[in-house]
C-alpha cells in the first residue's frame, strides 16, 4: 500500500513538473485530488487493509494529499508569473526614465526672496488670520467705521463684523498688543479685495513691514527701502517717494522705481512717465499707537507694504497678472 502512495504522489509530481498550463494543473489535481481521485479513492479503500496497517496507510496517504496540495499551488503561481512577466519584468538594458522634480512658484520665490532681504537687516518673520475681524482690518489701524477710505479696500465682507483681511496689515496691531517697542516685523500671505483685470485678482499676496523704536525717522524708512530695491533689483535702479494717502501713517508715500523695462526712457510698461509704483509706505499715524496703547511722545515708526505679484510682475517684465494662476506649465517653468 504504501508503495501505491509513493507512485501516486511521484506520478503527480512528475506531470505537475511538465504542466504548461495553469488549466493543465487543474486537472491534474482533481485526477489525484478529487472527489474520484486516486488518493481519495485509496482512503475509501483502507478498510479493506489489515487493521495494523491502517493507521499507517491513512496517515501516509494524508501526508501524500498536502504534500500533492502544496504542488499544485507553487505550479499555478509560477505559471501565472510567467503568464504575466513580459509586463512586469524590469529590462535593465533601457535608459531611465526620468522623475521631473517640482519647483517653486514664482509668487513664492519672490515672497522668499523679500523675506530673506528683511530677515538679513533684522526683521522678524511673523502672520495672522487671513479671516480677521474689522476691528483689526480697519478701526485699530484708523479706518473707523463708515470712513470713505474703506472703500479704497474693496472688501469680502463674512459678517457685519468679520472680513477676509484686505492687507497684511491686521498683524501689525496684533503684534503690537503683546510687545512693548522695539518691534521689527515683516508679515507676508494671502489678501482679499473685490477687484478683477490685468493687474489685479480677487486673491493675491502683500508684504507689510514694520518698524517701531525711539527716534525713528521717515529717513531711516527712505534708507530701509533704498536698500531693499537695490537688492532685490539692482543698484542701479532709481527711486522716488511721492507724497499720498493711508489712514495708519502720516505722512504717507509711493514709492516708484526707475522703469526695468526701459530704464527710465518711457516705455509701453511705464506709460511713457519712467516711473512704475511698487509700494506704499509712511510714518506710522499717532492714532494707531493710540490704539494700542503705546506712549506717542516716546515712540515713532514706519510701515511700508507691497504686493508681491507686483514685485514679481516688474521683476521678470510680465504685462498681465493672472498668467500667475493659469497653471500653464510652460509661462510657469521659465521661472
Amino acid at each position: 500500500m504504501n508503495t501505491t502512495i509513493d507512485k501516486i504522489q511521484q506520478s503527480a509530481k512528475s506531470e505537475l513538473e511538465s504542466a504548461s498550463s495553469v488549466d493543465e494543473v487543474k486537472s491534474i489535481s482533481i485526477k489525484v485530488l478529487g472527489r474520484k481521485g486516486l488518493i481519495t479513492q485509496f482512503l475509501r479503500n483502507i478498510s479493506a487493509l489489515p487493521e495494523s496497517e491502517r493507521p499507517t496507510a491513512g496517515k501516509r496517504a494524508n501526508q501524500a494529499k498536502k504534500n500533492i496540495e502544496v504542488l499544485v499551488d507553487e505550479t499555478i503561481r509560477k505559471l501565472e508569473t510567467v503568464s504575466t512577466a513580459p509586463d512586469d519584468l524590469i529590462d535593465v538594458s533601457l535608459p531611465g526614465r526620468p522623475s521631473f522634480a517640482g519647483k517653486l512658484h514664482p509668487i513664492t520665490q519672490v515672497t522668499d526672496s523679500i523675506c530673506d532681504i528683511f530677515t538679513r537687516m533684522g526683521f522678524e518673520i511673523v502672520e495672522g488670520p487671513e479671516i480677521e475681524s474689522d476691528y483689526y482690518n480697519f478701526e485699530a489701524l484708523n479706518f473707523p467705521k463708515n470712513h470713505p477710505a474703506r472703500d479704497m479696500q474693496d472688501t469680502f465682507f463674512v459678517s457685519d463684523e468679520v472680513v477676509l483681511r484686505t492687507h497684511t496689515s491686521p498683524t501689525q496691531p496684533r503684534v503690537m498688543e503683546k510687545q512693548q517697542p522695539p518691534v521689527r516685523i515683516i508679515a507676508p500671505g494671502k489678501v482679499y479685495r473685490c477687484d478683477s483685470d490685468l493687474t489685479h485678482t480677487p486673491m493675491f499676496h502683500q508684504v507689510e513691514g514694520l518698524l517701531v523704536d525711539d527716534n525713528i525717522s521717515f529717513g531711516d524708512l527712505k534708507g530701509t527701502l533704498t536698500a531693499f530695491v537695490h537688492q532685490m533689483f539692482d543698484e542701479e535702479t532709481g527711486l522716488r517717494f511721492r507724497p499720498s494717502f493711508f489712514p495708519f501713517t502720516e505722512p504717507s508715500a509711493e514709492v516708484d522705481i526707475r522703469c526695468v523695462i526701459c530704464r527710465g526712457k518711457g516705455c509701453r510698461v511705464c506709460s511713457q512717465t519712467g516711473w512704475l509704483e511698487i509700494l506704499g509706505a509712511g510714518m506710522v499715524h499717532p492714532a494707531v499707537f493710540e490704539n494700542i496703547g503705546y506712549d506717542t511722545d516716546r515712540y515713532s515708526g514706519f510701515a511700508f507694504g507691497m504686493g508681491v505679484e507686483r514685485i514679481a510682475m516688474l521683476k521678470y517684465g510680465i504685462d498681465d497678472i493672472r498668467r500667475y494662476y493659469e497653471n500653464d506649465l510652460r509661462f510657469l517653468q521659465q521661472f
